[in-house]
């Protein structure tokens, strides 16, 4: 079951299968809110150059505070130690094909956007994308638990919630510098008195009808 802190006991018993092998921690952000993409990371850290103080930052991104997921995302880009890559489905992609697929079409994004494949992708969750194009095992409360996970749950934090910073400036009103498009009460206010932007994706329900409950941001 996975701890209270991540490790490497996962890829560590990945790689104990023998030879070669290059594994990943893949993990998305932004399936809930009414506005904005869903954004997904892949990330591989290289144990050899990962030092203890920068394996110290990395958690799951929900469990650090905004100013804790922006060292540590900075931190892993200064070390060398973790090579990643993003990949995102649209508002328009969530309208059109539901929230499930478009967070598999990110991940696939993800994974065919890194400079090398790895061999073996760990996602956090318990679903594993079609087509994905290589080996994946799930661990439920893997971004909790894998180092590799935690890695890409950050990177994919910070890359949505800095975009989701800019379509606050162009669009204001909405929150979105703090709710980061979750439905919140002032998101939701904002929403019944100015109607909804080209970013928000309609095919969810309060969206069309912004009279329901609210739901913060992680």
């Amino acid at each position: 079951m996975p701890g209270d802190m991540p490790s490497f006991r996962y890829e560590m018993r990945c790689e104990g299968e023998g030879g070669s092998i290059r594994i990943a921690g893949i993990d998305e952000v932004g399936r809930g809110p009414l506005a904005g993409p869903v954004v997904a990371a892949v990330a591989v850290i290289d144990r050899t150059l990962a030092r203890r103080k920068l394996l110290r930052l990395i958690d799951d991104s929900k469990k650090l505070a905004l100013e804790d997921r922006e060292k540590a995302y900075d931190a892993m880009i200064v070390s060398g130690a973790v090579r990643f890559a993003v990949g995102e489905a649209s508002v328009a992609e969530i309208d059109t094909i539901n929230i499930l697929q478009a967070t598999f079409l990110a991940m696939r994004r993800a994974l065919q956007a890194m400079a090398e494949q790895p061999d073996i992708v760990l996602i956090d969750g318990n679903q594993v994308p079609p087509e994905l194009g290589c080996r994946a095992e799930t661990i439920v409360g893997g971004d909790a638990a894998s180092y590799s996970i935690a890695a890409a749950s950050i990177v994919a934090k910070v890359t949505r919630d800095r975009y989701m910073l800019q379509l606050a400036e162009a669009f204001p009103g909405y929150g979105w510098e703090t709710n980061r498009g979750y439905g919140s009460r002032a998101h939701l206010a904002a929403l019944r008195r100015l109607g909804p932007t080209p970013h928000h994706r309609t095919s969810f329900a309060p969206v069309r009808n912004p009279y329901g409950q609210a739901v913060e941001a992680d």
